[in-house]
């Protein structure tokens, strides 16, 4: 594991933590926010360990999908969880009439929680960078 990835980890946790909060002080959009924040932050340590960075949410998310859920090195559903993630933190934060339901929160939530504990089994001590930062 990288030191990059140990902190992108801790970050992730620590958004997760975040995320639980202000949805039981009823802060839906924000909870969403966080849980969306903790997947991107775990797809960045995957790609890490490939030695990979990039600039934008979009190549992060794109190159998380065609090198680790299109590849079946992590389940395709990871891949979906942050695309829904990313998508319902979107329209929380920017569109006026998007609203999202505590339930909806939960999930997103919860999956983000799923995501931490596949990337802590994944992403082992003995994962080194093979290739150099890359913008996009």
């Amino acid at each position: 594991m990288t030191q990059r990835q140990s902190i992108l980890l801790e970050k992730a946790r620590r958004k997760i933590g975040a995320s639980r909060d202000l949805l039981r002080l009823g802060y839906v959009d924000d909870a969403v926010s966080r849980a969306y924040y903790a997947m991107f932050y775990l797809a960045e340590a995957f790609l890490d360990g490939e030695g990979l960075r990039f600039s934008s949410h979009a190549a992060v998310i794109g190159e998380f999908g065609k090198r680790f859920a299109k590849t079946g090195r992590v389940p395709a559903e990871y891949h979906r969880f942050l695309l829904e993630a990313q998508e319902a933190r979107h329209g929380g934060d920017y569109e006026d009439t998007y609203l999202l339901t505590v339930e909806e929160a939960e999930q997103h939530v919860q999956r983000a929680e799923r995501f931490l504990q596949i990337a802590r089994q994944l992403i082992t001590p003995s994962d080194t960078p093979t290739g150099c930062d890359r913008g996009a």
